[in-house]
């Protein structure tokens, strides 16, 4: 599509992943920048694709309520329990909360609110970053 806004949104999260090797297998939080990229063949009649504001409250809305300084956690983990027990806010998900798959979650969330997302780039530093968009035609 000919035209694309991208709007940037950060927020902060917590994760651990199950089965990693390394130090990612312990809790630890990340101050996340999200890239939301929203694309249209036109534009509407102030020659938007779509107002940056209305991305902010909108997505920002949902990204705040729901995964904004949470822990986003498989809903398998083992200290999802003990979590829960502690009244710690928890966002839980079917998979490994990989930044892969925190960002294709965000992208289904985006068209779900009516935008039409292009891409979603996660930065779970200034320097690794993991991006999901559909119909690439890689397995």
């Amino acid at each position: 599509m000919p035209y694309t806004v991208v709007k940037a949104i950060e927020f902060s999260y917590g994760h651990r992943l199950l089965g990693h090797g390394g130090k990612c297998r312990y809790l630890h939080g990340h101050n996340g920048l999200l890239e939301v990229m929203v694309n249209s063949r036109v534009l509407d009649e102030l020659g938007m694709v779509v107002d940056f504001f209305k991305i902010r409250d909108v997505i920002k809305g949902w990204i705040d309520e729901h995964l904004d300084h949470k822990m986003i956690l498989c809903k398998n983990d083992p200290v999802v329990e003990t979590l829960m027990a502690m009244d710690e806010p928890l966002y839980l998900v079917d998979e490994n909360p990989t930044a892969e798959n925190i960002a294709r979650i965000i992208f289904e969330q985006v068209k779900a609110l009516g935008f039409n997302p292009s891409e979603i780039k996660l930065w779970e530093t200034p320097s690794s970053c993991a991006s999901y968009h559909e119909g690439n035609g890689y397995g």
